[in-house]
């Protein structure tokens, strides 16, 4: 009798290519801008931080592009992840709704951030890269990023934001465990990071700052490219394995959703539910409502401007048109480290921008009071950054049942919060504060 593999067993309910929003906008995404010239940005202009296999994702107008067979071989390893339905929680609700999440906390880094992360490794290798240098907030992106270099065997150098090294450990000593070295940022690695430390010795960091390191470290360093966790295009393209398979599992179900709900900080996790759900919505004429959710402490979606700002503090990045608080912004130190960004992914942005989707934003103390809900009716402690879309749900569960209709909700569960868990110990001490 042949033996079978997990991913010969799995395969045709993975994805077999990862869905390309760009090719179904009604209007062009505007293109990221030279920042000296402010003309359109060639291609080649990339390649200093990213391999030309990527670039060339990164600026695809094709609607469907290939996984590779050996990155479809890695998600197996916990692709195609659960959806489930949190009966429980609408019990306690008591609301007519039915509430579905897909749910990527059961990936080997406990996020969806490593849909991207392995395609990004494996691209790099292709492309003989050596080592990879990235930014981290909450440590989700870091921890799996040298998950997917140890695959590789390439190595990896991470600039976690100084707030979230000292408040979260375990997330660095994850990075450490699959072969990272990780760097406190500001840090003293880098020139902008040493000028910042003599700014101001207490700086908390941000994404932006940690971004601008990463992409110094990569310029100065042969062999080494950067890889980025969020925002841009072919990162939004990786995660869309997410929307398709909850695609064909709400079939399975027999439901169809009316809202769809998801946390955004840079728009990856969005973008990886939503986008193939913005495809039915564009072609089909289907009748959603998409939902973001945000910080009210980092209010990008709600409070930003749409324009062109830089992807960093030290404005190294190109000029993207996105919704933005300002590449100067430094936000408070929140919990949900993962969505302290001062921008917002351009195809987000441009979806908002055309009314295809809503945002929403809460402050910190009821996004842990829906989290702790979540927890005590479904048994999972979800992290602090897809806790704002729960408390999103909760909203929508209560609504329906003031209503008394019936509706369907799904939100992506991004991530488990197992490593956060001070942070839920500070909220159920009353110690946690809305900024």
């Amino acid at each position: 009798m042949a033996k079978h593999t997990r991913f010969d067993l799995v395969q045709s309910d993975i994805p077999a290519a990862w869905y390309n929003l760009l090719a179904d906008f009604p209007e062009p995404l505007p293109p990221p801008l030279h920042p000296g010239t402010k003309e359109p940005l060639p291609p080649e202009a990339l390649e200093q931080i990213f391999p030309r296999n990527l670039i060339q994702q990164e600026m695809s107008q094709e609607r469907w592009i290939e996984i590779p067979e050996e990155v479809r071989a890695i998600y197996a390893l916990w692709r195609p992840t659960p959806l489930l339905r949190a009966v429980r929680l609408e019990k306690a609700l008591k609301t007519p709704a039915h509430i579905y999440y897909k749910y990527e906390g059961v990936s080997p880094a406990g996020s969806h951030k490593v849909n991207t992360s392995v395609p990004q490794a494996y691209f790099n290798k292709q492309a003989g890269t050596k080592r990879l240098a990235t930014e981290t907030g909450a440590g989700q992106w870091g921890s799996s990023l040298a998950f997917a270099c140890s695959l590789f065997g390439l190595e990896c150098n991470v600039y976690m934001v100084k707030v979230s090294y000292d408040h979260k450990p375990y997330r660095r000593m994850l990075m450490h465990t699959w072969g990272a070295t990780v760097h406190a940022s500001p840090s003293d690695q880098t020139e902008y990071g040493r000028k910042l430390q003599a700014e101001d010795p207490h700086c908390p960091g941000s994404l932006g700052i940690a971004i601008s390191e990463a992409i110094e470290d990569t310029v100065k360093h042969p062999h080494t490219k950067y890889s980025l966790g969020s925002v841009l295009n072919h990162v939004c393209l990786h995660q869309t394995v997410i929307g398709e398979e909850t695609i064909k599992q709400m079939e399975l179900a027999g439901e169809e959703p009316d809202v769809i709900v998801a946390c955004c900080g840079g728009g990856s996790n969005f973008a990886g539910l939503a986008f193939p759900f913005l495809r039915k919505k564009i072609i089909d004429r289907a009748r959603y409502r998409i939902i973001g959710v945000e910080p009210s402490a980092c209010p990008t979606l709600t409070e930003g401007e749409l324009r062109y700002d830089f992807g960093d503090t030290a404005e190294t990045t190109p000029l993207l048109k996105m919704f933005t608080l300002g590449h100067k912004f430094m936000p408070p130190a929140i919990h949900a480290g993962g969505l302290r960004y001062h921008g917002m992914s351009p195809m987000v942005s441009h979806a908002l921008k055309l009314g295809l989707i809503e945002a929403e934003a809460y402050h910190q103390t009821k996004v842990f009071e829906a989290a702790t809900l979540f927890a005590k009716t479904e048994g999972i402690v979800p992290a602090p950054e897809s806790a704002h879309a729960i408390a999103s749900i909760v909203n929508e569960a209560n609504k329906a049942r003031e209503e008394g209709k019936k509706r369907v909700l799904l939100f992506n569960l991004s991530g488990h919060g197992l490593l956060d868990l001070s942070a839920y110990e500070s909220y159920l001490h009353g110690k946690l504060q809305d900024v």
